[in-house]
């Protein structure tokens, strides 16, 4: 177990201070990327995979996250309660799941049981790889003594909670898996290119990892529109045209992919105004022509 940040205060209770100590509930992606990084906090925390079941004895931590499927969360809020396994001393009982509220915990909520959404908007990809979580952002809604706890968590883990008072949850996941997943479709189509230009592709993807985390530290330091970079931005049709004509001869697959990305950036572009809107005029008649 590592020592704790010194610059960093410890996550605690928000009731008697003390130091909290996490039980994660579910063993995938999420759980165990999250018991990694707070063990590595030095904090204490339990993990019991969701194929073990719930424990039979009560859970004595104070947090307890329950890292399932969305339509496990509400069932297993149910079985904590009837079974008694939280309630015997003040808690904070929170879920990871970024479309479901605080309410999907109603089961359990109690007199010594606080609830509360917590996301982490951050990419959770294979149970044997924990993301970095510093300057991640954290969602957290729910009881006053579920947020205050699961705040604390949040910057003991260097990262920044935050609460959105009338958040549409499903547009917010939605943007999030957008990005995400999207920008992992997109580095798919990027190794694929680069394989047909002729580079290997575990070389591919160690090129393109790195130009996707400066993308990320400019969407996040600058900004968008400010973050786009690239011939669309410059007003470069005769860029776009050559882009599109090695696609169409070596993955024509891949058109629909850049053409759509292109239409996308076109008014970012005409916002940043690099180029007189006729340049931006000519990038959309070689994406017409292409879509015609």
């Amino acid at each position: 177990m590592t020592e704790m940040d010194s610059t960093r205060p410890s996550p605690v209770h928000p009731e008697d201070n003390t130091i909290l100590e996490v039980f994660i509930y579910g063993g995938g992606k999420v759980g165990r990327g999250l018991a990694r990084v707070i063990r590595d906090a030095g904090l204490r925390v339990t993990l019991r995979p969701a194929r073990d079941g719930l424990p039979s004895e009560r859970i004595e931590a104070n947090f307890v996250i329950l890292a399932v499927r969305d339509r496990d969360i509400a069932p297993c809020a149910e079985a904590l309660r009837d079974r008694r396994l939280v309630g015997h001393k003040d808690v904070a009982v929170v879920h990871c799941a970024g479309a479901l509220g605080p309410e999907a915990l109603a089961a359990v909520r109690g007199d010594r049981v606080w609830v509360a959404q917590m996301h982490p908007m951050i990419s959770f990809a294979s149970p044997s790889f924990a993301p970095f979580l510093e300057r991640g952002q954290l969602h957290i809604d729910g009881d006053p003594g579920a947020v205050r706890a699961a705040r604390s968590l949040g910057v003991c883990l260097g990262m920044t909670p935050r609460t959105f008072s009338g958040l549409d949850r499903v547009a917010y996941h939605a943007a999030a898996g957008l990005v995400a997943n999207g920008a992992a479709a997109l580095a798919a189509a990027g190794v694929d290119l680069l394989e047909r230009a002729g580079i290997d592709r575990r070389t591919a993807a160690e090129m393109l990892g790195p130009l996707l985390r400066t993308v990320a530290d400019n969407v996040e330091v600058l900004g968008v529109p400010e973050a786009l970079t690239g011939p669309v931005r410059r007003g470069d049709a005769a860029g776009v045209a050559r882009h599109l004509e090695t696609l169409r001869r070596l993955a024509p697959h891949l058109v629909p992919f850049y053409v759509a990305a292109a239409a996308t950036q076109l008014p970012l572009a005409r916002v940043l105004g690099e180029a007189p809107a006729d340049a931006f005029d000519a990038i959309q008649r070689v994406l017409d022509g292409i879509q015609q």
